[in-house]
């Protein structure tokens, strides 16, 4: 029990970490290209490339995680990551700041560790604000954007670079000794997993708000460093400050949105966060000044620290019996996000001179998500009433105007013996007894008409041909209008009651 206590802030600190070490180039570009030469497209790809196995490898983890537990992976990735941080601090080549580079996106592949290790701890209500207090670990980015420009100017960015091996080996340590060793495991083929999730289009509909919200984290944390160098002028140490600032505020909205998604409706608060990020993307895309260049910034980082807290929340709720996989899959798409963006700004930059239509992509990135969250809030709203429809005890039957059978429960079956697609398209007729008179008949809809219901006992019959009497409520359904749009019939079998 104590070390189950220990693992949120242990593998929080294990994320960071991690996430100190996959942006190391990035932070570190503007020295590293003084030893070796790097056009402005190399330059993209070198800080991009970390992202392509950081966001691919987290599928893997996060079905290992529930397979394995926590423990074990964070201990074997940062064995990893010794590998490139070494290779790197020696580079000399384009080559070998791609082949470290890739190596190095073992750092943010473990962050679908945690994610998918954690909420086994805590009860779904808190799920959202634990997700989000784990995901602030990418606070690691902010602190060697800091940092590292300032110890590359005191020691060399070949030494700062070692530096990063010693906390690396520390929380190798450290997860061997203390992580949960009785963590609860969940053993399923990994082929089955991905078959029992990869059809359900919120999984897809999720992967594209962690896309647009994660990526542009990453994506304006691996760019900001060398743009405000090369567009204006900032020394190498203001520009990592200014990054730092800019992760930091993602960083610590972050919790906050796991909190809010826990306490509000998060369909509400992701379509706010996709309409910020939408004016965002426009004002960038104008080429403000400083001033206005930061402000959009601080508005990307505020809207997509929060909205990564809040997607994190739907992740369990959607997948609570896949959580591996469907953590890995979100969270690679995520990562992925930050892949594009600094390539393709760019390549367009090459060819127009201007950034403008890498940051619109953006707002209609945005504003195509903000979409689709109402569509999802609507979805859900639907499958609720579904499923209350269905839970129902009482038989029910939906008719419209014409008396035609529109829909029909579970227990309609259970007690008449037609099945829905038997009764559906077809008159109530269908269930009459023979044993009431037209009148009978007549005066029930004269009272309904008059009064907009009916109740009383009634005698149907079974698709066997048995008689049963029971107890029947017919109602009105009206629109907004007033007009009556269906009628509502609610039964119980009276004949079973009396056994």
């Amino acid at each position: 029990m104590k070390l189950q206590k220990w693992q949120l802030p242990l593998q929080t600190s294990s994320l960071i970490i991690g996430f100190m070490s996959w942006v190391l180039i990035s932070s570190l570009i503007p020295f590293i290209k003084k030893d070796i030469p790097l056009s402005d497209n190399e330059v993209a790809l070198v800080t991009a490339i970390p992202v392509i196995l950081g966001s691919l490898m987290r599928i893997l983890l996060g079905y290992w995680a529930n397979k394995f537990g926590a423990r074990i992976l964070f201990v074997i990735s940062f064995l990893i990551l010794l590998f490139p941080v070494f290779y790197i601090s020696i580079a000399d080549s384009l080559m070998d700041l791609i082949i470290g580079g890739l190596v190095l996106g073992m750092g943010g592949a473990i962050f679908s560790i945690g994610v998918t290790s954690l909420p086994k701890y805590y009860p779904k209500e808190r799920h959202g604000f634990v997700n989000g207090i784990y995901g602030a670990g990418n606070i690691g980015t902010a602190i060697t954007s800091f940092s590292a420009p300032m110890l590359a100017n005191n020691i060399g960015w070949e030494n700062t670079v070692r530096l990063f091996l010693v906390p690396i080996i520390l929380f190798a340590l450290l997860n061997f000794a203390f992580g949960d060793r009785k963590e609860a495991k969940v053993n399923k083929p990994l082929l089955g997993q991905i078959k029992s999730v990869y059809r359900n289009e919120k999984l897809w509909f999720l992967s594209l708000f962690y896309f647009v919200t994660f990526g542009s984290f990453v994506a304006f944390t691996v760019y900001l460093p060398n743009f405000l160098v090369s567009n204006f002028e900032l020394t190498s140490v203001d520009a990592g400050i200014r990054t730092a600032g800019f992760i930091t505020l993602a960083t610590l909205m972050r919790p906050i949105g796991g909190w809010l998604g826990d306490k509000f409706n998060p369909f509400l608060i992701l379509f706010i966060v996709f309409w910020a990020l939408t004016f965002s993307g426009v004002l960038l895309s104008f080429t403000p000044n400083l001033t206005l260049y930061t402000i959009g910034c601080l508005t990307v980082a505020f809207c997509a620290g929060i909205g990564n807290g809040v997607i994190f929340k739907f992740v369990p709720y959607y997948f609570s019996k896949q959580a591996g996989i469907a953590n890995g899959i979100v969270s690679a798409m995520g990562g992925l996000g930050g892949f594009f963006p600094p390539i393709v700004l760019s390549i367009v930059f090459n060819i127009t001179e201007h950034y403008a239509i890498g940051f619109m992509s953006l707002a209609m990135f945005s504003l195509s998500s903000s979409v689709i969250v109402v569509w999802m809030y609507y979805i859900e709203k639907l499958s609720i009433e579904s499923q209350l429809y269905e839970s129902i005890a009482q038989g029910m039957m939906v008719t419209n105007t014409s008396g035609i059978i529109e829909k029909v429960n579970k227990a309609f079956t259970e007690v008449t013996g037609f099945e829905s697609k038997e009764a559906i398209g077809k008159k109530p007729s269908i269930l009459r007894s023979g044993k009431h008179s037209e009148d009978f008949y007549n005066k029930m809809w004269e009272s309904i008409q008059e009064t907009g219901y009916w109740q009383g006992e009634i005698w149907n019959k079974r698709k066997n041909n048995e008689l049963y009497l029971e107890w029947l409520t017919i109602s009105e359904v009206k629109d907004d209008a007033g007009e009556v749009k269906y009628y509502l019939g609610l039964f119980s079998d009276l004949s079973r009651k009396n056994i």
